[in-house]
């Protein structure tokens, strides 16, 4: 009855899913920039050596890729850690070619460097098969659809691992059943990119990926995962489910309260001084009644971390709840420990807001932000920082003038995102995402002359359950358990079965 939310980068990790799915929920871990968190992980000197350990079972699963493995250990593994001031090294995140061949359609397929493939293959694996490990309980992986480049081969490793449910959302995930369904199989598929400037005369281009070239030819089919679509609307969930291609398992339906992005809402609002905001209606809500006569499983998300919340929402039909706030403050969350403790502070003191920034985001969807000094939610924070852009995760496609595919970020040099072709009032209040979230997990990149990134916080708007928890606490606590919060849930369900 219970889902985890897959919250952030690593903020849902795999510790916290392992305990979820063990007290008979569905622990679900982030898939965002799995590879540049396994990277930094590695860097960090791997501490209690889990990430090599994991790496080790996929070889032993997949022998083919034992090579690349050593590779990617010998590029990024520091015994003992990198010194403190020292930069983490990531890996190239531009190096695309095309695949030989063009499918019908005049479809452009591209894949990254073998190394790259690998290094997403095998961060994805490794938090979904850690968080798995000696138990038989539920875990599930969260992606974003607006993060297209390494979905197919991030969803690869974790079906390699043996996942039991994948979570999409932030864009239509039409795509990802078909997708699934094939990788069960190890046959190729691809994901088709979104590209600003493609005509009708360009069929277009697409991310593929060959899993034969990868673990070889003797393989057998794995297991397939539950889909779950995150929706927002009834008009999507309808459009998912009514067709068999692209039928999901279930649904996770958000309302305006979740944290992280959301679907923007269905009028543009604007404050006094001219600038954007967003602003939610009782029009902006999926119709749940309708979402429940579709027939598919779902489950309610945003203000549903508690017991009598949970019961409502089994009272409209829902399977059950996804709960994500209270989880992300929770002491076995991937939030860097300091941070954490700050934002409980504000909380227990009715002193943290949570907007929802209509800007931040290169994405374009809203993007919720806690308000907590030191970050960048701080103008000053905000305003010191320089412009980069070095991960690209959340960097969008577009034709260049020469007929090929480019990416750019709103959140890169102004002066760089024009030159590609970018407007200039698109870069206004973007944020690098990419940079603040590694930063709220504890892997902050360090520039030149000491500047470390600083962090971004994202939860939703249930403060109310976070409060509750606290109060739960005995005299001198200060944290809670990831534990007791599924306890404090699940007080929901022992209600409802009494009844």
């Amino acid at each position: 009855m219970i889902i985890c939310g897959g919250m952030g980068a690593w903020i849902s990790w795999w510790v916290m899913a392992r305990i979820v799915a063990l007290q008979g929920g569905i622990g679900v871990v982030s898939g965002t920039a799995l590879d540049s968190v396994c990277a930094r992980v590695l860097q960090q000197g791997d501490p209690g050596g889990h990430v090599r350990r994991a790496f080790a079972e996929l070889v032993r699963l997949r022998p083919s890729l034992n090579e690349p493995i050593q590779r990617l250990l010998a590029r990024f593994f520091i015994e003992g850690g990198k010194p403190a001031g020292k930069p983490f090294l990531n890996m190239p995140m531009g190096n695309w070619s095309r695949v030989p061949g063009r499918p019908a359609g005049g479809v452009v397929s591209l894949e990254p460097t073998l190394d790259a493939q690998v290094l997403t293959v095998a961060s994805n694996f490794a938090e979904v098969w850690l968080a798995k490990e000696g138990h038989g309980g539920k875990v599930g992986i969260n992606y974003l659809r607006k993060i297209e480049r390494p979905l197919p081969w991030g969803l690869y490793g974790a079906m390699l691992a043996g996942v039991d449910y994948v979570v999409v959302g932030a864009g239509s995930p039409s795509e990802l059943p078909g997708m699934i369904d094939r990788l069960s199989r190890h046959e190729d598929t691809s994901l088709p990119l979104r590209v600003y400037g493609a005509g009708n005369d360009n069929g277009g281009f697409a991310a593929l990926v060959r899993p034969r070239t990868l673990v070889g030819d003797a393989v057998a089919p794995m297991n397939r995962p539950k889909f779950l679509a995150i929706v927002s609307s009834f008009v999507l969930a309808e459009a998912l489910a009514g067709n068999p291609q692209t039928r999901p398992y279930g649904f996770v339906v958000e309302g305006p309260e979740a944290g992280g992005h959301n679907a923007p809402p269905g009028r543009k609002s604007f404050n006094a001084q001219g600038e954007p905001t967003v602003v939610y209606t009782e029009d902006d809500r999926a119709d749940i009644g309708a979402i429940a006569g579709l027939g598919l499983p779902f489950w309610l998300a945003g203000l549903y971390g508690g017991p009598e919340r949970l019961r409502g929402a089994l009272s409209r039909g829902a399977a059950g709840i996804q709960f994500g706030t209270a989880a992300a403050l929770s002491a076995q969350s991937g939030m860097a420990r300091e941070l954490r403790a700050q934002v409980l502070k504000l909380v227990a003191e009715n002193k943290l807001t949570v907007v929802a920034d209509p800007r931040i985001s290169p994405s374009g969807f809203p993007f919720k932000v806690a308000q907590v000094p030191g970050t960048l939610s701080d103008p000053a924070v905000y305003a010191a920082r320089k412009r980069i852009c070095d991960l690209g995760h959340l960097q969008s496609g577009y034709i260049t003038p020469e007929g090929e595919l480019g990416f750019r970020c709103p959140a890169e040099p102004v002066q760089e995102f024009v030159r590609k072709g970018g407007k200039v009032q698109n870069t206004v209040g973007r944020a690098c995402l990419c940079n603040g979230l590694l930063a709220t997990a504890g892997l902050p990149q360090v520039r030149t002359g000491g500047y470390v990134e600083p962090p971004v916080v994202t939860l939703g708007d249930d403060l109310d359950g976070v409060r509750k928890m606290l109060a739960l606490l005995p005299p001198g606590h200060e944290s809670y358990s990831i534990g007791k919060v599924m306890q404090y849930i699940q007080r929901g369900a022992a209600k409802t079965a009494s009844a």
